[in-house]
């Protein structure tokens, strides 16, 4: 039986343990370094249909509807003046049992871990060295603690320390001079709104998406992505984002963006982006952000992380060597598409702003674009 040693509890390594799970010839142990997992986070995430598809596998069909919701379509809006442009029917891509769904991230990680013994999952498990000696992988977590697993699958976030300790240097994650501006907002806060879809408003240097995350449409998730820079000290400081200066500084920067009542309880969170890939020795393997985090203007993190981890199982289990190869190409397609949606969305030039819309108009309409766009991303 093959030892898989996975760091981080995270979308993807939750989700890669339930694959291993059912395989006999594997054991799989999950190493995180947090006491236990956060279920309380409340806010929202998409998944397209082919991470719907790969998660119905492991019977997310069975998760209640009431916990999820299927949108029909993404409709465009500027911000000033606040109109609808178009929209686009992304449930073109669904089929019966895959549909483009929204949910609480805090109810799919719940999903997951409830999928698995409580034994899989060692908590208060930071991960100190890892050492490799012919095919056999050493791991030093906190008090030095060892095990030895015969594959490593590293998922421990945009800023995953084990990616550091294999490639014996420090890497860090690039800002992408933004700030991701998170809240949940009640439905009887909205307005003019059609709660079937998805509304992405687009205006100078930010745009917003706000969508229901359950059956009931009672709650909605607001992202807000707002370019602002931040010098290198600043950057440090991560309690400058709790402060209640630094928020409300932000919040009178959207005064004339976004209504007060949708601000009154937000979070912001520095946007980082990978600037490379790095490619792991024999049976060491990164998963999610820890392999790669692209802007966050496609809506393609869970879903990726979702879809890395079931290559990553096929290539394991059928001893394949095409996981990096393939993981790269798609993330590569996915990051252009991301930093594309990111100009587009916050361009200010009235004239650019013109074309931009009606290049909007009639892409989102025509059929060979979204299938090249969206299709090759969606479908597996």
């Amino acid at each position: 039986m093959k030892k898989i040693a996975i760091i981080g509890a995270g979308i993807s390594g939750l989700f890669v343990a339930n694959l291993f799970k059912e395989n006999l010839n594997y054991q799989v142990t999950i190493y995180e370094k947090n006491t236990s997992i956060d279920l309380d986070q409340g806010y929202g995430i998409q998944l397209s249909t082919n991470s719907i598809k790969l998660l119905n596998k492991i019977g997310f069909n069975t998760l209640e509807n009431k916990d999820r919701f299927n949108p029909d379509k993404i409709d465009f809006y500027t911000i000033k003046p606040e109109k609808k442009i178009c929209d686009l029917n992304i449930s073109h891509f669904n089929s019966v049992d895959c549909k483009y769904t929204t949910l609480k991230r805090s109810k799919l990680v719940e999903f997951l871990k409830d999928r698995l013994n409580n034994n899989i999952i060692e908590y208060d498990h930071s991960i100190e060295k890892i050492e490799k000696n012919d095919d056999q992988i050493y791991l030093t977590f906190n008090e030095n603690n060892k095990v030895i697993c015969d594959y490593l699958i590293i998922s421990d976030g945009v800023f995953s320390k084990g990616k550091s300790l294999i490639s014996n240097k420090e890497i860090k994650s690039s800002y992408n001079n933004s700030i991701a501006i998170r809240g949940n907002i009640l439905r009887n806060k909205l307005q003019n709104l059609n709660e079937n879809n998805i509304s992405l408003f687009m205006g100078h240097n930010f745009h917003y998406v706000i969508y229901p995350v359950n059956k009931d449409k009672e709650n909605y998730n607001f992202i807000g992505i707002l370019k602002y820079q931040l010098s290198a000290k600043e950057l440090e400081n991560f309690s400058l984002f709790k402060e209640e200066t630094f928020i409300q500084g932000i919040k009178d920067k959207l005064q004339n963006k976004i209504s007060t009542t949708i601000l009154d309880d937000i979070k912001c969170f520095p946007v980082f982006v990978s600037k490379g890939y790095l490619k792991p020795g024999k049976n060491i393997f990164l998963l999610g952000d820890a392999f790669f985090a692209f802007p966050p203007s496609f809506a393609q993190g869970a879903s990726q992380s979702i879809e890395g981890a079931s290559e990553l199982f096929d290539n394991i289990t059928n001893n394949k060597n095409f996981f990096y190869e393939n993981r790269v190409a798609k993330i590569k397609m996915i990051n252009n598409r991301s930093k594309l949606n990111q100009f587009a969305f916050h361009v200010s030039n009235p004239v650019v702003v013109f074309f931009r819309n009606i290049s909007l108009k009639i892409l989102t309409k025509n059929k060979k674009f979204l299938e090249n766009y969206l299709g090759k991303i969606y479908k597996n």
